[in-house]
């Protein structure tokens, strides 16, 4: 990002975050099962991480990605899935390392992990955001048989960010993931997966902030996640 650009990059980010309504996370009970009549063998998945993770955008979890991500694997698999989430609206990933995490248990088929926009907005560097992912996944294939890191999100492509801005988090996005790539590729039982190469983007893709998913947004990105090749349980439960 040319440097001359830096003070139309904090103008717009001053501009944002005065104008963007903040989306209060979903209510309602932070675990759930669907498809409990179906005939395979039950699958457990957890899903942690920040705002997305907490449901910004949507009433309830089950509107939200746990809900839709469970919906999406029962229907592949043909079986009840129960699900499980800890998020929290604005965490970095050192807050999800030392406060969230704990909160997860443990005996799950599958953990996917939300996070990394928070410290987008927050500058944090690739090798602090590293640290933290990487202690993060080793504990979770702790307490899961796979582990599904989600991408940064699309930055270029929220329509609550003018363009300067949108390009400044995209790079800087870019940069966390070409560490999370790495990291995850150290690791058997963890899967990265590109959240910008997984689906297309369209306006009924975000709730009224422009920011989050709407309910329609979660269902495409859980389906997607779904449906990656590499992001199927290590425990197939068929």
């Amino acid at each position: 990002m040319n440097p001359l650009l830096l003070p139309v990059i904090a103008a717009q980010g001053l501009w944002v975050r005065a104008r963007t309504e903040v989306l209060p996370p979903a209510v309602g009970p932070d675990t759930g099962t669907v498809a409990e009549q179906a005939p395979g063998a039950p699958m457990r998945v957890a899903v942690l991480g920040e705002s997305t993770a907490a449901g910004c955008g949507v009433a309830t979890h089950d509107e939200g990605f746990p809900g839709s991500l469970a919906r999406a694997l029962a229907a592949s698999y043909d079986c009840p899935v129960t699900w499980k989430v800890v998020g929290r609206y604005g965490a970095t990933g050192r807050r999800i390392r030392y406060q969230l995490l704990p909160q997860l248990g443990e005996g799950y088929d599958l953990a996917v992990l939300l996070a990394g926009a928070n410290d987008v907005l927050g500058r944090r560097s690739p090798d602090q955001w590293g640290e933290d992912l990487a202690a993060i996944v080793d504990d979770l294939t702790r307490r899961a048989a796979s582990v599904v890191v989600v991408g940064t999100p699309p930055f270029a492509d929220f329509p609550s960010l003018p363009g300067a801005l949108a390009r400044y988090c995209a790079e800087r996005a870019a940069g966390l993931d070409r560490t999370s790539e790495l990291i995850c590729a150290e690791r058997p039982q963890v899967t990265w997966i590109n959240s910008t190469d997984i689906m297309q983007i369209t306006g009924d893709f975000f709730a009224r902030d422009g920011f989050h998913p709407s309910a329609h947004g979660y269902r495409q990105w859980a389906r997607a996640v779904a449906d990656h090749p590499r992001a199927e349980p290590r425990t197939d439960p068929r």
